[in-house]
């Protein structure tokens, strides 16, 4: 992992369109169609299926704006609640960072059985999301307007 891999800042939210529309009106951030829907996510107690939403800024710096999801590692919170990184290897990314003291919150599976994003925290609270290479031509349709 590298610096130059951070490519958002994630902001969970309890107010989607109210979150979205100050930092349109103060910041002029300009917004792709909200994607998403029900997701099959492993956390510490098990797997599950979790309604998440989100939608990514097509101004940059990039922001990722999801929708909260109570009782879960996406309940709203003040500030950033992530920083995205692009992982060329998700597994040994999450070994790494493992070794280093994060801990597992959240992951999911590609349906190629590989490690698609895994979301972890530091003893210190700063979280990230490691996101897997192949899931940056479809993401960059989410800013670029190619999502309806």
């Amino acid at each position: 992992m590298r610096a130059v891999d951070q490519f958002h800042l994630g902001i969970v939210t309890a107010d989607f369109e109210g979150t979205m529309a100050e930092l349109s009106s103060v910041f002029g951030y300009e917004w792709g169609a909200e994607v998403g829907g029900p997701t099959t996510v492993t956390l510490p107690g098990g797997e599950t299926v979790l309604e998440l939403r989100c939608a990514y800024s097509t101004s940059v710096p990039r922001l990722e704006l999801v929708r909260g999801v109570p009782g879960t590692l996406w309940e709203p919170a003040a500030g950033i609640h992530h920083v995205g990184y692009w992982s060329g290897d998700v597994a040994a990314d999450v070994a790494e960072l493992t070794g280093q003291g994060y801990a597992i919150e959240a992951s999911r599976t590609g349906p190629d059985g590989v490690p698609f994003f895994a979301f972890l925290r530091s003893d210190r609270g700063f979280r990230i999301e490691l996101v897997a290479g192949s899931a940056r031509e479809g993401l960059a349709r989410c800013w670029s307007g190619g999502v309806a």
